[in-house]
């Protein structure tokens, strides 16, 4: 008999990989705040639990894929919590972006009840997660990680160990660091390009094919080109994922210095009402600095 998984958590990225795991067998438990995706759900096969805790109840391995620290800390250590209604043998992955001490901590509290753990981010976006290609970071230890790899493979492509309890959200944090500066490089090429006088279709075209060729081209493409930054993942969420690479430079001595410029351009889209948007609403923020919308002669009002 395959293991029952419970899944909390179904927004952008949780609903479709949540989906994966139905369409590919495996009996599903699920629980999120809101209650679309849940009922989605359970029209595909899943069944559905009221809280966190009775998730736990009914699962051998538990899923999170949350918005942030305080929720994973909530969800997981809280009175109604996972760990509360988790039994000895048990295993809880949490696919959350956070702070690689919550990791760790969680890891310890997990083990004093008996369950295994590991933090096992993601990076893809929401494309990834349809399309179940993700790139799955873990951390903890290699035999829980054996354990998971099924559930992985339904989800990932490129799924790799890179250590103990912690280091999935270590390599998280510097795949968002690399995320967030290529798209602020992108923007800041569309915009010189664009109002240089050439079609920044081709520039996107020609850059593709050499050395400067990165996903964020290929997969935000059309959000450049059409501005539409309808989130796949929010500015919000990259903000505080840059938060955790600050802070992570900070304790291992580390400066991170264009990470720091480009977090502020992201506070800066946050301060004018934009932090729901797609990151690739960025190029928003470069299109003000040069009085410039990519594809026109004259900056469209997008920032106010």
């Amino acid at each position: 008999m395959p293991e029952t998984v419970g899944f909390i958590g179904l927004g952008v990225m949780g609903a479709p990989m949540a989906g994966n795991l139905v369409e590919a067998g495996h009996p599903l438990v699920v629980h999120s705040r809101s209650p679309e995706p849940v009922e989605a759900l359970a029209e595909a096969g899943a069944e559905t639990a009221p809280s966190p805790r009775e998730v736990a109840e009914r699962s051998d391995v538990v899923i999170t894929m949350l918005p942030d620290s305080p929720a994973v800390e909530s969800v997981v250590l809280g009175e109604d919590g996972v760990l509360a209604g988790a039994s000895e043998g048990d295993l809880l992955i949490d696919m959350s972006t956070i702070h690689p001490t919550v990791s760790v901590a969680v890891a310890e509290a997990a083990a004093e009840r008996g369950v295994a753990a590991l933090d096992a981010p993601v990076s893809g976006g929401d494309v990834g997660a349809q399309q179940g290609a993700l790139s799955i970071m873990v951390g903890g230890e290699a035999a829980d990680f054996e354990r998971a790899r099924p559930l992985f493979e339904v989800l990932g492509k490129t799924i790799v160990h890179v250590g103990e309890a912690g280091a999935g959200q270590v390599v998280k944090a510097c795949n968002q660091v690399v995320v967030a500066v290529t798209i602020a490089a992108v923007s800041e090429a569309l915009v010189l390009g664009s109002k240089a006088g050439v079609d920044p279709e081709r520039i996107l075209d020609v850059l593709g094919g050499g050395l400067a060729a990165n996903k964020v081209m290929e997969m935000r493409r059309r959000n450049f080109l059409e501005h539409d930054f309808t989130p796949g993942f929010r500015i919000d969420l990259h903000h505080k994922d840059l938060n955790i690479a600050l802070e992570s430079g900070d304790a291992y001595g580390v400066p991170l210095p264009v990470t720091g410029l480009v977090q502020q351009y992201m506070r800066a889209l946050r301060a004018k009402g934009h932090g729901g948007d797609d990151h690739s609403g960025l190029l928003r923020l470069v299109e003000e600095l040069a009085e410039h919308r990519i594809g026109s002669d004259h900056l469209t009002a997008t920032t106010t």
